[in-house]
């Protein structure tokens, strides 16, 4: 059973930075491929950023050049570096886990970007 935690969401004004942090356990990580989605009221989920076992990273163009995708495998986590946030980015941000036959999530970590 593989169990994804994510933390570090909050409130923050815009312009402001956040780190998302993502544990996982249950699984051998560093084999994995994991990303990151978000979901607003209303809207589909939709893919902000990836990366694989190998370091290969992959973002969506509205996060381009503002958030930044890491892993850490001795600690079996995944963060989501988070600058230059704008209202637009508000959501509740989710940890994916890739295996070949089957992919799991986590709970989700709220983010709001209000002044």
């Amino acid at each position: 059973q593989v169990q994804l935690v994510e933390s570090g969401g909050g409130s923050v004004q815009p312009g402001g930075s956040l780190r998302l942090s993502c544990a996982a356990s249950g699984t051998i990580f560093g084999r994995v491929s994991m990303a990151w989605y978000r979901q607003a009221p209303g809207q589909q989920r939709e893919l902000v950023a990836s990366i694989g076992s190998g370091g290969i990273t992959n973002y969506a163009d509205f996060v381009k050049g503002r958030f930044t995708i890491s892993r850490d495998n001795t600690k079996n986590t995944v963060y989501l570096q988070m600058n230059s946030l704008k209202p637009e980015d508000t959501a509740v941000y989710y940890c994916k886990a890739i295996f070949p036959m089957a992919t799991y999530w986590g709970q989700g970590t709220q983010v709001t970007v209000s002044s």
